[in-house]
């Protein structure tokens, strides 16, 4: 599972591929190490942060939060990213991750 809870925190494991054709969630990838990342496209280029930016409005799209509930603990300059959603796990927020890895 590319998502968990620690510490009452929601914690995603995101793999992002910068400067793609198109924005496009492409479904669970599992690194040599067993660990599962969510792959995401988008558009922008990897620079200045132009990448982490889209990121963090789709994400909000797709989870339907506000941009500022979202926080790269690790990963800044990196593909693999781990991330800190600033919410309460709920069951309609549980939902929209399974559909997301699915």
């Amino acid at each position: 599972m590319f998502w968990g809870v620690k510490n009452n925190k929601i914690f995603l494991n995101i793999r992002l591929q910068p400067n793609a054709a198109a924005q496009r969630v492409g479904g669970v990838f599992v690194d040599a190490d067993g660990i599962s990342f969510l792959k995401i496209a988008v558009v922008a280029v990897p620079e200045k942060g132009k990448a982490n930016k889209e990121l963090f409005t789709l994400l909000s799209c797709l989870l339907k939060l506000p941009k500022f509930a979202f926080t790269i603990i690790s990963g800044e300059t990196d593909r693999y990213k781990k991330i800190e959603v600033a919410v309460e796990l709920s069951d309609g927020l549980e939902a929209l991750l399974n559909r997301l890895g699915a």
